[in-house]
């Protein structure tokens, strides 16, 4: 779609569920602060798409014609496919992981960080830009999001002697590794390989399925 007006409400819908999302993810609604938000991938893949969104919402307000959304495709691609890895890995391993309460999975930051942002993200993506004008080597860029996290997760880790008693604003898991793949205490260094090898395969794999999508809806508009 190359129509401003859509393409106005679209992001502005976005960019303020993204303000509330961000509140939500530093505890505001709960009246808490929530020290631990710096951590976790699900809030920095989200913080990093708002971005993307923000300079999307300036841009079509600049211009004055219809047309295509055109910051950055690298960007808006690697933040499509980071923002998709928090959507499946919270709805497929963590919502009903064992230990973990429900209700959480229904609190404001949980919902719009997990379901709401990601899907719009990508829709923005499949909507506003131009079909036909991903590059091939976008997923193998977009692979390095998720192991820069890894690596800052275990340097992070380093830096606070490997001190798993330090737990998160909740107490239910350590602070350190804020997820059971990433914890070796629970699924051993192997395991924590295994996760990590598994996860960015899928990510390299899912980004070379959306830029076959995006060739093959390209031949079909030509």
């Amino acid at each position: 779609m190359k129509n401003r007006t859509t393409q106005l409400i679209y992001q502005t819908a976005y960019c303020t569920l993204g303000v509330v999302g961000i509140a939500a993810s530093l505890g505001f609604f709960e009246h808490v602060f929530r020290w631990d938000f710096y951590i976790m991938y699900t809030n920095l893949s989200n913080y990093f798409c708002i971005f993307v969104m923000f300079a999307e919402l300036i841009q079509t307000a600049r211009k004055k014609e219809n047309s295509y959304v055109t910051v950055s495709p690298a960007l808006k691609f690697i933040g499509m496919l980071g923002i998709l890895l928090t959507f499946l890995v919270f709805n497929i391993l963590l919502a009903n992981v064992t230990g973990r309460n429900p209700a959480e999975n229904f609190k404001i930051a949980s919902v719009l960080a997990h379901v709401v942002l990601p899907i719009m993200y990508t829709l923005d993506w499949f909507l506003f830009y131009e079909r036909g004008k991903t590059k091939l080597f976008y997923p193998f860029v977009s692979v390095l999001f998720p192991i820069a996290y890894l690596g800052y997760v275990f340097i992070h880790a380093a830096a606070h002697s490997f001190d798993s008693t330090i737990t998160n604003y909740l107490g239910t898991d350590p602070l350190i590794y804020p997820y059971f793949f990433l914890n070796p205490d629970r699924v051993g260094n192997m395991g924590v390989l295994k996760w990590c090898v598994i996860l960015t395969a899928i990510f390299a794999v899912g980004g070379l399925l959306f830029v076959g999508i995006d060739k093959l809806f390209g031949r079909r508009n030509k």
